[in-house]
C-alpha cells in the first residue's frame, strides 16, 4: 500500500443515505397527510376504520408520519445528517416494533399495559414497524462514496491584484496552495513585455 504525504479524503457528492432519506422522507409525509385526510383530527388517539389496506391509522400516527417526513427532508441535506436520521428512525421505530409485541402477547409481560395503545396499532403494524426499523438501519450504515485527494490534485486559489507601483498595465499573480509559501509573479499583457 502506497502512503501520500498530505493526502486527505473527501465525502465526494450526493451520497446513497441522503437519497434515501429524502425518499423516506417524502413517503412519510404523503402517507402521514393522507393519514389526515383519512382519519381527521378527531379521537386522536382512539380507534378508526379508516386505515390504509391492512394498516391502522389514527390521527396520533398520522401525526408521527409527519413528523419523521418532515425531519427526514430536513436531515436529507447532508450525509452525516442523513445517517443520524436513519439511527434515529431505526431506534424510534425499533421500539415501536417491540412495543407492538407487547400489545399483541408475543411478549408475555408488557410494562407498557397501563399505556394501551394510542397509536391503534395492530398485527399488520408489528411488521411494517420492523421494516421502517430495518430502513432506517440501511440508511444510518450504507457507505459514503469518498475521493482520496493528493497534494498534486488540490486546487489552487489564485488573486490577481494590480499593484500601484507598477504601470497600469502590470498584474501580480497569486498562487496559494496548501503545500507551501505563497508564489508571487509578475505577468504583463502581450507586447508590453520589453517595456
Amino acid at each position: 500500500m502506497v502512503h501520500a504525504k498530505g493526502a486527505r479524503i473527501r465525502v465526494e457528492g450526493l451520497q446513497p443515505a441522503q437519497v434515501l432519506a429524502g425518499l423516506a422522507g417524502v413517503a412519510f409525509l404523503v402517507f402521514g397527510i393522507v393519514g389526515f385526510t383519512r382519519t381527521g383530527i378527531g379521537n386522536f388517539t382512539g380507534h378508526h376504520d379508516a386505515g390504509f389496506w391492512r394498516f391502522s391509522g389514527n390521527p396520533l400516527s398520522s401525526l408521527v408520519r409527519v413528523v419523521t417526513g418532515v425531519v427526514g427532508l430536513v436531515f436529507a441535506f447532508g450525509s452525516g445528517r442523513a445517517r443520524t436520521f436513519g439511527w434515529l428512525v431505526f431506534l424510534g421505530y425499533g421500539a415501536l416494533f417491540v412495543w407492538c409485541l407487547m400489545l399483541n402477547g408475543v411478549i408475555s409481560a408488557n410494562p407498557l399495559s397501563g399505556a394501551g395503545n394510542p397509536m391503534d396499532f395492530g398485527q399488520a403494524d408489528t411488521w411494517l414497524n420492523l421494516g421502517i426499523a430495518a430502513l432506517g438501519l440501511l440508511i444510518a450504515v450504507l457507505p459514503a462514496r469518498h475521493r482520496v485527494l493528493l497534494p498534486d490534485e488540490e486546487e489552487e486559489t489564485e488573486v490577481v491584484e494590480t499593484r500601484p507601483e507598477h504601470s497600469d498595465h502590470d498584474t501580480v499573480v497569486t498562487r496559494k496552495d496548501e503545500r507551501g509559501p505563497a508564489v508571487v509573479r509578475e505577468e504583463r499583457p502581450p507586447g508590453l513585455a520589453h517595456q
